[in-house]
């Protein structure tokens, strides 16, 4: 067992581990990035759904929150947060379209748009509230987005339709894999250029030109941004790691594991695909990483066994010991969990409710 874990004083495994010191560096770090090239910070809260960390980012000068979905927005918004971005191409219904009016009504609320469509929709099912948009262009991730050259015309469609146009956003998700970072980084800058160019042309100003992500925020060009939007920075996780993005020591949250079985060279461990996310990508070496054993590798995960092979000649964990488990992707993971457990010299010291956890619609 590592020495910084103390089993008589932890829930049983699986459990969601954060080191709350680590948390603090990195959250003044990414503050302190920020504020460097000039930026706003929006982080998105999509990574830890923590009120407290939440309170936390704005009182280290974030200007709001980025959220995914409008769930996570009204939990959040309950808790004080009064600027929130929800940066997805919302369509909204007549239920969403009631929900986001009683939201507009007590925080300044912006949210993504990226067809006539949607917009003309959003128009008509919030007539009269005071939402402001952001038009989404495609940077090259290729998942939402419009092109940047339409970008102009979506924003007229959009303003045409009675809505408040703010500006213009992407998210470089290309930047995720080990030397992407930099390339990414630039076709976000080039995408949102040509998209503020664009929404010029159409007579509309894009006050607001918004991107980044936590493998790109080091080198977003903030020529041409002026907030960012990393999440998953506070935390880091295995991918990140593993891209160079942070190193162990900036890792903050982990999986601590029972060692249940051991056979050959490999083990089971207890925290499977249902406490750390199923998310794999082919360039990762595994389906997460041991940090106190680096030369381990997790090479099959079910809902509820992570089966980690160790070299040969390596001496392995034995049965009923604990291990930590860094994530792949520390938002799948924590979506997970209905707590995560504050560790302070190997015990718990407190507790942090997953707040928005599951609300994703």
């Amino acid at each position: 067992m590592p020495a910084s874990l103390n089993a008589s004083h932890l829930p049983a495994t699986p459990f969601l581990a954060v080191d709350a010191a680590i948390v603090e560096t990195n959250l003044a770090a990414m503050a302190h990035a920020a504020a460097a090239k000039g930026m706003d910070l929006r982080p998105h809260a999509k990574t830890h759904k923590v009120l407290e960390l939440a309170l936390r980012q704005i009182g280290l000068g974030a200007v709001g929150l980025t959220v995914a979905t409008l769930g996570e927005a009204e939990v959040f918004a309950v808790a004080g947060v009064t600027d929130i971005f929800l940066a997805f191409p919302v369509w909204a219904d007549e239920g969403k379209g009631a929900r986001l009016q009683a939201l507009a009504e007590n925080v300044k609320l912006t949210v993504g748009i990226d067809s006539v469509e949607g917009a003309r929709q959003l128009a008509a099912a919030t007539a009269g509230a005071p939402i402001g948009v952001l038009v989404e262009v495609d940077s090259g991730h290729h998942r939402s987005g419009a092109a940047a050259a339409n970008a102009g015309s979506l924003a007229r469609a959009a303003a045409d339709a009675g809505l408040d146009v703010r500006g213009v956003f992407t998210f470089p998700g290309h930047g995720y894999g080990p030397g992407n970072q930099g390339s990414a980084a630039q076709d976000e800058a080039q995408a949102l250029a040509a998209a503020v160019q664009s929404l010029a042309a159409a007579g509309l100003e894009a006050a607001v030109v918004s991107g980044g992500s936590t493998p790109t925020a080091a080198v977003a060009d903030a020529g041409i941004l002026t907030e960012m939007r990393p999440g998953v920075y506070l935390f880091n996780d295995a991918q990140q790691v593993e891209m160079g993005t942070c190193g162990w020591g900036d890792v903050a949250l982990w999986a601590v594991a029972t060692v249940v079985s051991r056979h050959g060279q490999h083990i089971i461990l207890d925290s499977g695909s249902k406490t750390l996310g199923a998310d794999w990508p082919a360039w990762t070496t595994g389906g997460g990483r041991l940090p106190d054993h680096r030369d381990a590798r997790i090479t099959a995960l079910s809902e509820h066994h992570a089966t980690v092979e160790f070299p040969e000649n390596t001496v392995l964990p034995t049965p009923g010991e604990l291990i930590r488990v860094v994530p792949n992707h520390v938002c799948a993971a924590v979506n997970l969990a209905d707590e995560l457990s504050v560790m302070v010299d190997g015990a718990v010291a407190d507790t942090w409710r997953v707040a928005a956890r599951g609300r994703n619609s």
